[in-house]
């Protein structure tokens, strides 16, 4: 970990952990499910940052399947998903399609006896997560939520320090994010509600799962919202309980692009997570006796850190991963849904 102090400082914590250098990781074939924009992302951090090998691409468009396949060096391009899945060359595969055909694609690709990992929001429910995971166990493969947040290098040092009790006793979080997606068409991903479009389980997962990975399961749930035309979540502020003396104050939004800064806040001090808190950033811990130290590591990508967990837990003859294993994707399943409830947001065939 770098570090770059403050004008008074105190040292640099000791014992703080580090995010694995990715490229130490097991090499992995990987087949990609569908070839949009967060497939990219995928493909680049494999391909930049891993030992990882992208042996095919499986797309409904021929065409855009082919574009993606050139564009990332792919060799293999399916038209169609059931032949990505039973592809005998592809190890892993990465399911990127809307949330809404998550369920049905992960199930695919796990009948094949291929380990999946699946995109966030990891279902549009608790009940087809449940699916998912059932299937996942009952097969023997590994599974996982791509939540790559959880394992960035400044993420990985950050819940060391509140885990130690470098702040103290936690008493809160305070998160937001926010993206300017107003002017999109109906028909985009996060208006449509066929694409279990929304919000929340585009934008506001990150708080949510955040608050999560930190404080656990929420005893209470409290929020919100309001609805665009086409029904779905356009904004939802939410209130988490933890317990009797710890609070999350969360807020999404597809209206505007906000600060999309974290702060986590204990009885000693506080770490205040630079823009964007749910990408490679900074932080600095203030602590309560005026003591300051700040945290800067040179990141590009970032998915290469979960590409590599899922290689690492393969190879170990893992299932999950402890860092989001499935009983903490269906924890923060279980709270979208109340979430959504509250708002009153109702996916087509829920």
């Amino acid at each position: 970990m770098t570090s770059t102090p403050t004008s008074a400082p105190s040292a640099a914590p000791a014992g703080s952990l580090h995010a694995e250098d990715p490229r130490t990781a097991p090499p992995l074939r990987w087949g990609i499910l569908a070839a949009g924009g967060i497939a990219g992302v995928f493909a680049t951090a494999v391909n930049r940052y891993t030992r990882a090998q992208l042996v095919a691409v499986g797309s409904r468009n021929k065409d855009r399947g082919s574009r993606f396949a050139t564009q990332h060096g792919i060799p293999t391009v399916h038209v169609g998903y059931e032949a990505l899945v039973n592809d005998p060359h592809v190890d892993a595969v990465y399911v990127a399609s809307p949330h809404s055909e998550h369920r049905e694609h992960a199930l695919m690709a796990i009948a094949a006896g291929k380990h999946v990992l699946v995109e966030k929001s990891f279902t549009r429910n608790l009940a087809e997560a449940q699916e998912v995971v059932d299937a996942a166990r009952a097969a023997g493969v590994f599974c996982m939520e791509a939540m790559w947040t959880r394992f960035l290098p400044h993420v990985v040092a950050l819940r060391a320090m509140v885990r130690r009790g470098d702040i103290g006793e936690p008493v809160g979080f305070i998160a937001d994010h926010g993206q300017a997606f107003a002017d999109r068409p109906a028909s985009h991903r996060i208006h449509n509600p066929e694409l279990a479009g929304g919000a929340l389980l585009d934008l506001g997962v990150y708080p949510v799962s955040f608050a999560h990975d930190l404080f656990g399961v929420p005893d209470r749930v409290a929020a919100v919202g309001s609805l665009t035309p086409t029904g779905v979540d356009g904004q939802i502020s939410m209130a988490l309980g933890f317990g009797a003396d710890v609070q999350a104050s969360l807020h999404t939004t597809s209206l505007a692009r906000t600060a999309t800064t974290g702060v986590i806040f204990g009885s000693e001090g506080r770490i205040e997570i630079d823009s964007d808190f749910y990408r490679p950033t900074s932080f600095s811990v203030i602590r309560n006796d005026g003591s300051t130290w700040d945290y800067f590591k040179n990141v590009d990508g970032g998915f290469q850190y979960q590409i590599a967990e899922v290689a690492r837990r393969i190879a170990a003859g893992e299932t999950e991963s402890p860092v989001i294993t499935l009983d903490n994707t269906l924890e923060v399943m279980a709270t979208l849904d109340e979430i959504r409830r509250q708002v009153g947001v109702v996916y087509p065939g829920e």
